[in-house]
């Protein structure tokens, strides 16, 4: 069995479409390569061998057929464990024996009408509240770069997978950072769409409408082809931005932006500060970008105290998660701890939270009057060894937290675009990352520019060692 990385998505579905490489034989090179690092990356929860086996060979006859055209057919993904696909139990991080759901989530759903073939569940923090995805329902997934690290949270286990090649990309969700946040710590393109670009359907909203579903890819093409694919409303969705066809968007030039760089951390209850080996990386991106021929000045969103209107949506968020809970008992201390002020928070705090955000977009939007486009560090600090966060007290983790990473949740909050680039290596060679961001529907514009670093800076072309697995060990 070959245990080669995987090509890229384009690439991938554009050798299936030519007729190069069978559906069956990629799917079966997948769960190679899944089946020897499982035991040392731990990136998934649940793995489809059969399913997906029987969902390839149903691909192949229908490239056989030369059917109606699908950008995704055959071609194999990952999706987080907090997206429901028919057949398997989402357990969320959580503890527990889950039933199979009935249905698959509405993105997950247009994965499959594109033609993906879904080979599997990464792992995820429990609730997906951490930067970290460690937990005692799996485990402690591993970072590809380095293996004593996490790869971030909470879509850790869908940047690892990527990041290690065991596939071409995967989706994430996104409630504070939970994209970004692991794809700058593995190397990765991650993009956090507009809310409601990518359904959270059986959710209306996930936790009051700050967490979205994103992508996560090794490039933008691939991280822009996944989310066009998987973009898309149901019936019931309260938030349907207009469609955007993002992947048309990758290549084209820009012209000359004028580039807000901001390194000073938003509003935190606790300090947090810019570590110099990240700060560095981002003002070198920042250089490169004015190369290019945009305008760069150092400039902050006024973002006020935008952290008082996060809050309540957050634990409310969790608190409803932990009532829905088919297992509380199992739950982790912080969690309920989160739960109890969530449900504190969830009356008049959390109106006003809601309430907040119109004028947080007229004040903020006002600062795209002067900037296109914002870019910033997507932590101040690169990823923290594995364990250091996992068995801390509620405040000390949150402490933890925001210190390594107060720069992403203010466009949840929003519900903005925005997406991370590789911005470099510390000099221990652990990644870290930027993000690009933007205003309301702004996806094509920060791919543009993305791309734009990407073919300067050709990241993709740089992968981790490979991972130590049970055979290569042996011998």
């Amino acid at each position: 069995m070959t245990l080669d990385r995987c090509e890229g998505l384009a690439e991938t579905a554009r050798a299936l479409a030519e007729g190069e490489v069978t559906a069956r034989a990629l799917v079966e090179r997948t769960l190679a390569r899944i089946e020897a690092t499982q035991a040392n990356l731990n990136a998934f929860r649940i793995v489809r061998a059969e399913a997906a086996l029987a969902e390839a060979d149903a691909a192949d006859r229908e490239l056989a057929s030369k059917g109606p055209g699908k950008p995704l057919l055959g071609v194999p993904v990952a999706v987080k464990d907090d997206m429901d696909v028919a057949g398997e139990p989402t357990a969320f991080g959580c503890c527990g024996e889950f039933p199979p759901v009935a249905e698959d989530g509405e993105a997950v759903r247009r994965l499959r009408a594109a033609g993906a073939v879904i080979i599997g569940k990464t792992n995820t923090c429990e609730f997906g509240q951490w930067p970290f995805t460690e937990g005692p329902a799996f485990g402690a997934t591993r970072n590809p770069w380095s293996t004593d690290h996490t790869p971030g949270g909470s879509s850790g286990g869908s940047a690892a997978a990527v990041a290690a090649g065991l596939v071409p990309a995967a989706l994430g969700s996104d409630g504070a950072g939970s994209v970004r946040i692991p794809a700058a710590w593995t190397h990765l393109v991650g993009i956090k769409p507009q809310r409601g670009r990518v359904s959270t359907w059986p959710r209306g909203e996930s936790f009051q409408g700050i967490t979205v579903n994103g992508t996560l890819a090794r490039t933008v093409a691939d991280a822009a082809l996944l989310l066009d694919a998987a973009a898309g409303n149901h019936p019931q969705d309260p938030h349907r931005p207009p469609a955007l066809d993002v992947s048309r968007a990758v290549g084209r030039d820009p012209g000359r932006l004028r580039i807000a760089l901001s390194l000073k951390p938003p509003f935190t209850a606790v300090p947090a500060r810019l570590l110099p080996e990240v700060r560095t990386r981002v003002v070198e991106l920042a250089e490169r970008l004015a190369a290019l021929g945009h305008f760069v000045e150092e400039a902050d969103p006024p973002y006020g105290q935008i952290g008082l209107t996060f809050v309540p949506r957050a634990t409310a968020g969790i608190a409803e998660r932990v009532g829905e809970a088919p297992f509380p008992a199992l739950l982790d201390r912080r969690t309920l701890g989160a739960a109890r002020l969530g449900r504190l928070l969830g009356g008049a705090p959390l109106r006003a939270a809601r309430r907040a955000e119109s004028v947080l977009h007229r004040r903020i939007g006002g600062f795209f009057t002067s900037y296109d486009v914002v870019l910033a560090p997507t932590t101040a600090a690169p990823p923290p060894r594995i364990g250091a966060l996992l068995e801390l007290s509620g405040f000390a983790t949150d402490r933890a937290m925001i210190a390594a990473c107060p720069y992403a949740w203010p466009w949840n909050v929003l519900g903005w675009p925005g997406v991370n680039v590789p911005a470099g290596f510390t000099p221990d060679g652990l990644p870290v990352g930027a993000q690009l961001l933007g205003p309301a529907n702004s996806e094509p514009l920060l791919v543009q520019v993305a791309a734009q670093l990407e073919a300067e800076l050709r990241w993709s072309e740089k992968w981790p060692a490979p991972p130590v697995t049970a055979r290569s060990a042996a011998a």
